[in-house]
């Protein structure tokens, strides 16, 4: 008698057996091929959401697969641990930041231990560990060496109330600090960047390297780095030596420049700015750094600006022009001015009519009248130039060249290529991050701290108020340090690194994660990367990817590493979505129980469920949105795990949608995967329990039926599809509908006692291992294997099986079906044409008739046409 599916008891049984024969830790020094996968690490907030599970069962099946093929497997697991949930827990709950962080990298690794994932956890590492941010420093201090770190001032978020500096995220859409409620204003701090611009160009240019990332992806990282080719151009002030430089991608208008702007915060600015002007600009900077870079870029924002009262001279027509100064230029992008060409930018005509500015015309369209030119609106695109001195009439595309070696002749410009992309500002005025080791030596400088004295360790006695510079600036005992150079009194950084630093080398450190004397061993660092399959969400496209490119290249230059890129394949899996409930009147989103269900008629006159707000009585908009706490929408993994069992999480999770499209969730379709899970444990345990089936195991392909040849050829097509949706672009939702249908095929089955019934259970259970491991792995035991199901190799596909001897051939008169026939594979023309005449199906409507006419299609179809 067969015992039902239970499975809590399964899967606690086979991840304790797992952990204890060390079933998935990295093979080593092997001679088989390596393969490398990977997922992006969470932040242990303490919880998992479905997000997490869909990510780490993804990459789980693609890990057990490649082990399957030969291949060993590095399939490791972290915690991205430093950044600012933890300071606010601190400061919430009055816990010490790696308390909270190391209770919840408790809590979330058994969360992840109970999905069955193949993980070395030999290998974990946590951003926050002393064991790991020694050698973050120490990579900084590479980069230092380098030239690659420095200081300087940059505008930060200022919140006049606390007194401190905020992150982007303690500011609000309004601009406004998350906690005392202040408006955030800018301010220039001194702070650390790393000098990515230095790599601009191969960050680029090596995006041709990556076959295996969506094009999409590529794109986004294109327009980060944002490549311009176009000039770079001086102009002279007014009555003093200083000249202002602006870049531009349009020199053919530069005749149409009718003023430039500086940013507010230029140093140039209170130089040009004359004494009648000098009240009006410093109050137009004071508004201005109230308002967060966001506002002042933003497309649907007023662009503002005022007269400095100065002026320079266009080099080309020696015209004097004036100088403002306005809100939607910034002193970090470009060179911190612009010039105004309001005829032919969207941007500085609107700003020229809002501001009464002049607006000349210098590029008409091919066909347009050479006279006055009342402009409505902005030409942005190529023409011919107009007003323009010795370039009139030239085409403006020739034109840019022209105008910049003009430039480059007379000395007032030249040739530039310039990118979007700024430099890394990675200071954090904040203690839970890793310190930056630098000592601040009033003899001596900026000191890099020896290796020897690595880590710098974070101080543990901190208090936690929320207010004020960083707390580490305020415990002496810790800043103040002999200077190691010289040994005089000296102060520490401050500073600690941004949370991006951390995660992007930690894929290096996996390949020799226990390594206490470097941060990776070149042969190990070497024998593992690149990493063969990264999967993430495609929130990471942008700047975890370009920031690990960064760190991958110059560790690459410093000899640590002989890889150019860190991710060879990327899969952006979707988002995990469910059912969300709106009030569109009051724009809340409502918690299920707060809504109630009523059976409607349509104006169709249909009955239709429509829900409503019990509180306000106001009908709901129902629509699915990423799952979240603040919309009510959210599925706790833990429930589901222990309702129905991680194998059908994971089931669920992989054939809802492809990885890279958004899931809707749906407990139907969970209660669905979880039927299919006991239809195949009720199958391989009545085969078990028929005295015949174990009896011959050996196939005679010369003597196998028609209905025996059928179901192999069943198993061999779902081993074919399969082994393809697993290679690739990662199809497993039809994977999983790959299952369903062998399992389906054996159940049909009228030949449960031959061998080929037993090489289909024994095939099922084997390709369903990577996506439901625990129950493969009892069932693969049940059948009286003594070795892991996981440790077994992955199928062969018999192409003799795929071969169809017969097919159905469709019997047609007069291009109506009237039956089919079954015929030999390979068939001709000719002897389809005789198979069919010859049927009872055909002999039925064409005998004693004249057939006029024989349509062949072959492997398909015989169609008559008679008379």
């Amino acid at each position: 008698m067969q015992s039902p599916y239970q499975a809590s008891d399964v899967e606690n049984k086979w991840q304790q057996q797992w952990t204890e024969n060390e079933l998935y830790k990295t093979e080593e020094n092997s001679d088989k091929p390596k393969f490398y996968a990977l997922s992006m690490f969470p932040y242990p907030s303490g919880k998992l959401h479905m997000g997490h599970v869909r990510n780490y069962v993804i990459t789980d099946v693609i890990a057990r697969f490649q082990r399957m093929n030969g291949r060993r497997v590095l399939h490791p697991m972290g915690w991205d641990a430093f950044g600012l949930p933890a300071e606010n827990a601190a400061i919430d709950r009055g816990i010490p930041p790696a308390t909270w962080t190391f209770q919840n990298i408790d809590q979330m690794r058994s969360q992840l231990q109970q999905l069955g994932l193949s993980i070395d956890w030999d290998r974990e590492v946590a951003t926050c560990s002393p064991e790991y941010y020694k050698w973050t420093q120490w990579l900084f201090l590479q980069f230092y060496q380098a030239g690659l770190a420095y200081q300087k001032e940059a505008a930060v978020n200022w919140d006049p109330v606390d007194q401190t500096v905020l992150a982007n995220e303690q500011v609000d859409g309004d601009g406004y600090s998350w906690r005392s409620g202040a408006k955030v204003e800018r301010k220039l701090l001194r702070q650390w960047f790393l000098k990515i611009t230095d790599y601009a160009e191969q960050l680029l240019e090596d995006l041709s390297q990556l076959e295996g990332w969506p094009e999409r992806v590529k794109t986004m990282q294109e327009n980060w780095i944002g490549k311009s080719v176009g000039a770079y151009l001086e102009f002279p002030v007014m009555d003093k030596e200083e000249t202002i430089a602006v870049f531009t991608t349009r020199p053919d208008t530069v005749y149409g420049v009718t003023y430039v702007v500086l940013a507010p915060e230029h140093p140039l600015t209170p130089l040009v700015t004359t004494p009648d002007r000098k009240e009006a600009v410093e109050a137009f900077i004071k508004e201005v750094s109230a308002e967060s870079e966001i506002d002042r870029t933003a497309d649907d924002k007023p662009k503002k600006g005022v007269l400095t009262g100065g002026k320079v001279i266009n080099p080309f027509t020696g015209e004097e022009i004036p100088i403002l100064i306005a809100n939607y230029v910034l002193y970090e992008y470009g060179t911190g001015a612009v010039m105004g060409v309001p005829a032919h930018d969207v941007r500085d005509f609107k700003f020229a009519k809002e501001n009464d500015l002049p607006i000349k015309v210098v590029i008409l369209p091919d066909d347009a009248d050479n006279g006055d030119v009342c402009l409505l609106k902005a030409y942005t695109e190529a023409g011919t130039m107009i007003n323009s001195g010795c370039f009139t009439g030239m085409q403006s595309v020739k034109g840019k060249n022209a105008v910049i070696q003009f430039a480059e002749n007379q000395g007032y410009g030249k040739k530039r290529i310039q990118y979007r992309l700024r430099d890394w500002l990675i200071s954090r005025q904040r203690y839970w991050g890793c310190p930056i080791p630098v000592i601040h030596c009033p003899n001596c400088g900026t000191v890099p701290v020896p290796d020897k004295d690595l880590p710098v360790k974070l101080p543990e006695q901190v208090e936690f108020s929320g207010r004020g510079p960083s707390p580490l600036a305020k415990m002496e005992d810790w800043v103040n340090v002999p200077c190691p150079s010289c040994g005089t009194p000296a102060k520490r950084e401050t500073d600690t690194m941004d949370t991006f630093i951390d995660s992007s080398w930690y894929f290096l450190r996996y390949t020799d994660a226990n390594n206490e004397h470097e941060p990776f061993s070149l042969d190990r660092v070497n024998n593992w990367m690149g990493v063969d399959q990264y999967v993430g969400g495609i929130e990471h496209a942008i700047l975890h990817l370009l920031y690990s490119r960064f760190f991958t290249k110059v560790v690459r230059d410093r000899g640590l590493v002989n890889v150019d890129e860190p991710f060879k394949r990327l899969l952006t899996q979707g988002m995990v979505q469910a059912i969300t409930y709106k009030n569109p009147v009051t724009g809340k989103y409502i918690l299920p129980e707060n809504i109630e269900e009523k059976e409607e008629t349509n104006e169709q006159g249909k009955t239709e469920t429509v829900y409503y707000d019990r509180a306000t009585g106001d009908r709901l908009s129902v629509f699915y949105e990423k799952m979240s706490k603040s919309k009510y929408n959210g599925v706790d993994p833990q429930i589901v795990l222990s309702k129905y069992g991680a194998d059908t999480a994971r089931m669920f999770i992989l054939f809802k949608a492809p990885p890279e499209k958004d899931l809707e969730w749906d407990d139907a379709d969970v209660e669905g995967q979880f039927r299919f899970l006991n239809r195949v444990w009720t199958l391989v345990n009545e085969f078990i329990e028929n005295p015949q089936s174990a009896q011959n195991k050996t196939i005679d392909k010369s003597k196998l039926s028609k209905t025996e040849k059928d179901l192999r050829r069943a198993i061999h097509t779902a081993i074919k599809e399969i082994s393809e949706d697993l290679n690739g672009d990662y199809q497993l939702n039809t994977a999983v509908s790959e299952l369903m249908k062998l399992n389906n095929a054996l159940r049909d089955s009228k030949d449960k006692n031959s061998p080929v019934y037993r090489e289909g259970i024994e095939t099922l259970i084997l390709l369903l291992a990577p996506f439901a491991p625990h129950i493969g792995e009892e069932l693969w035991q049940q059948l009286g294997n003594t070795q892991s199901v996981h440790l077994q190799s992955w199928l062969a596909i018999d192409e003799e099986a795929l071969t169809v001897d017969e097919i159905t051939l469709v019997i047609q008169i007069m291009g109506k079906t009237r039956g089919t026939i079954s015929v030999p594979a390979g068939a001709t023309k000719d002897e389809l044409q005789q198979f069919a005449q010859d049927s009872e199906v055909a002999q039925k409507y064409i005998t004693g008739k004249e057939i006029k006419k024989v349509i062949v299609v072959p492997n398909k179809l015989v169609n008559f046409v008679v008379v």
